[in-house]
């Protein structure tokens, strides 16, 4: 199920699925310690003896946030309860506290007594064992805590009321549901403490009119022991929930706004999706300079395992975005965690957790009885290739200067030697999608886009002879791609060359969107006739046959597929799509010519969610999200895309 609502602030994550349940907690790292494991917490509503669970199908709901915000305006409504909820949901901008406002409006019926019960199925640190859940008299709330982690529930009405009722009990354990289950009938149990595998249930009274409306608030603070939680608490109850709200709003607001953008001929709804994507980006940047690829455990059904990585890839490209897009601080973090997990030799490993300690892999070490780098080379040239835009742009040469040499250095150093002496291209690593080794366009593209910017870096330092070194093996390596890479036969480029065991390379003649790297990264201009014939195919070949369309990742993709779409190539990405965009803005010849790419825009914001969240792929049946939601990358390709859109038509008469 898809997370439609994820607010944070960077050390603090909170996660909302499609039915508005909060399925994940992350703290103090954004994308590391979900402290609710994809667990349920509940919300249930009882009024003058019947009761409902929010997600159930009686209620209605329209998730989204307030614009240019990372604060939600959520409306659920139940004819049946004669109820309509309001709620407005943000993390602080400034401190590790989740913001709830309320507001209970009895929309039928007479008079009525409204109970509303908040339910938390903590996992902390990310598991149920060693758990104690409790009531603390002293501070009138709900507490759990593990080690190093503790989390309070508070909240009130504005009749006065604060917690009216709360029970802490068992889940999961010698077939035990949860104390979720003693909120049915309207009453909790009182029972103050219980520790192992535990949950905890508070509640809120509101005595309504009829036609009336009555307002309240919830809050959860995070920190690292009973002081710190104490602390924050009062902070919260002295500043009170409403104004802490106002102030992150604002606070959102101007930094979503902060540069004036010129969207052209573009409609309202891409500037609004623009925006709502750069806020999305912001919900999956750690504190620490990690950028996580996508913040979703239903994946963990999947494979058992999540997105909460770091790629250099998708965080080089992301970062770059952001760069472009005038944000330089949290792109700037990105770039210097980049230099503390490179390799001494000059590599970066497949992913990384958001502490910076060396992720979960499938990559193998040895390959056929022989050592083999476990390496996808794309990611070493992007992140050069993305530093030099950075420092392009902002010219922070205090900034570059520790960088210089453990980053760039290292990185070009490792990308000039890590070469095949037959073909001058790239020594074989694994593709962008993670799925095959050998010798690809993309990663050739990349890293000839990393060496020509390192060559450029040392020229600015006044190192002559490391820039003609980089420069002479960047220029090696596109003509490599050029002689080796393209297919005279079928006039255009292959995905790329494949070995197997000791047999020779074999040719990979795939249609790939990937194949879009050529012009993207500069080895070729976009109106190259081998580009043209390139990219021509794969908007022949990968456009999805249905309802959807959009573009595939490549042919016979079954990765999220559903089997009653065996039919279509594949799914549509987002990311894939806007390649193609990409490709219309860099052709356009004048304003008209840009209609291409701006009608892939609109298909964009078209699929998105209602809240403006981008998934990783779609249904190619219905359009529905499919896999990671959000997907960090997509985001950053519809912004790249846009300002791409945005400098090309302003360049350009009409």
């Amino acid at each position: 199920m898809p997370r439609d609502l994820p607010v944070g602030n960077e050390k603090m994550l909170v996660s909302f699925d499609s039915n508005y349940i909060i399925r994940d907690i992350y703290y103090p790292y954004i994308g590391r310690e979900n402290h609710s494991a994809g667990h349920e917490f509940r919300v249930g509503v009882w009024v003058n003896g019947q009761f409902s669970w929010v997600d159930s199908p009686a209620w209605s709901r329209n998730l989204k946030y307030l614009d240019d915000t990372l604060v939600t305006d959520v409306t659920l409504r139940n004819e049946e309860l004669g109820v309509q909820l309001h709620f407005s949901d943000a993390v602080d901008f400034v401190v590790d506290v989740f913001l709830r406002s309320i507001s209970v409006q009895r929309i039928s019926g007479p008079d009525a007594e409204v109970r509303l019960f908040f339910h938390h199925d903590f996992h902390l640190y990310g598991n149920d064992v060693g758990d104690t859940a409790f009531f603390d008299p002293q501070l009138n709330a709900l507490i759990h805590y593990k080690d190093r982690r503790y989390f309070i529930m508070d909240g009130g009405t504005d009749q006065g009321e604060s917690i009216t009722q709360f029970a802490c009990g068992l889940k999961e354990f010698d077939g035990k549901e949860g104390t979720w289950k003693d909120a049915e009938d309207g009453i909790l149990s009182g029972n103050a403490i219980s520790e192992g595998s535990v949950d905890s249930v508070m509640g809120l009274t509101f005595i309504i009119p009829s036609g009336q409306t009555r307002n309240g608030f919830y809050f959860m603070a995070a920190g690292q022991d009973y002081k710190s939680i104490d602390k924050l608490q009062n902070l919260v109850k002295s500043r009170g929930v409403q104004k802490l709200l106002d102030r992150t709003a604002s606070y959102w607001k101007l930094w979503a706004t902060k540069e004036k953008k010129n969207f052209a001929d573009l409609d309202d709804g891409i500037g609004k999706l623009y925006r709502r994507s750069l806020l999305s980006i912001m919900t999956n940047v750690d504190s620490h300079g990690g950028i996580i690829a996508g913040n979703d455990t239903d994946m963990l059904r999947f494979n058992r395992d999540t997105y909460s990585y770091i790629w250099p890839r998708d965080g080089a490209l992301v970062a770059m975005t952001l760069d472009n897009a005038g944000y330089y601080e949290p792109a700037a973090r990105f770039y210097q965690q980049c230099s503390e997990l490179i390799s001494s030799r000059g590599y970066f490993l497949q992913k990384y957790n958001p502490d910076g300690s060396f992720a979960s892999s499938w990559h193998p070490w040895m390959l056929n009885g022989k050592p083999s780098l476990p390496i996808q080379e794309d990611e070493t040239g992007l992140v050069i290739n993305s530093l030099w835009n950075h420092f392009q742009r902002y010219r922070d040469v205090e900034f570059v200067k520790p960088l210089y040499r453990k980053l760039v250095k290292n990185s070009a150093d490792f990308m000039c030697d890590y070469v095949d002496r037959d073909t001058g291209l790239p020594l074989d690593s694994y593709d962008l999608w993670e799925e095959r080794r050998g010798i690809w366009t993309f990663t050739a593209s990349a890293v000839y886009a990393g060496l020509l910017a390192a060559s450029n870096f040392c020229n600015s330092f006044g190192e002559a002879a490391n820039a003609e070194n980089y420069l002479r093996s960047a220029e090696e390596i596109k003509n490599a791609i050029v002689k080796h890479l393209y297919s005279r036969d079928k006039k255009r480029f292959l995905r790329g060359l494949q070995f197997s065991g000791e047999e020779p390379r074999k040719e990979d003649d795939a249609v790939d969107a990937s194949l879009a790297g050529i012009f993207y990264f500069g080895v070729l201009p976009p109106d190259d006739p081998m580009v043209v014939s390139t990219m021509n195919a794969v908007r022949d070949s990968l456009w999805v046959r249905g309802p959807v369309g959009g573009i595939a990742r490549y042919e016979g993709d079954w990765y999220q597929r559903d089997s009653a779409n065996g039919d279509v190539q594949g799914n549509p990405w987002f990311i894939c799509t806007l390649w193609l965009a990409d490709w219309y803005t860099a052709m356009a010849a004048d304003r008209k010519s840009l209609s291409k790419a701006a009608e892939l825009l609109q298909w964009s914001a078209k699929y998105a969610m209602k809240s403006g969240i981008l998934a990783e792929q779609l249904d190619p049946r219905n359009g529905n999200p499919v896999s990671v939601s959000p997907l960090t990358w997509s985001h950053a390709a519809f912004v790249d895309a846009v300002d791409r859109y945005i400098s090309k038509a302003s360049s350009l008469r009409s």
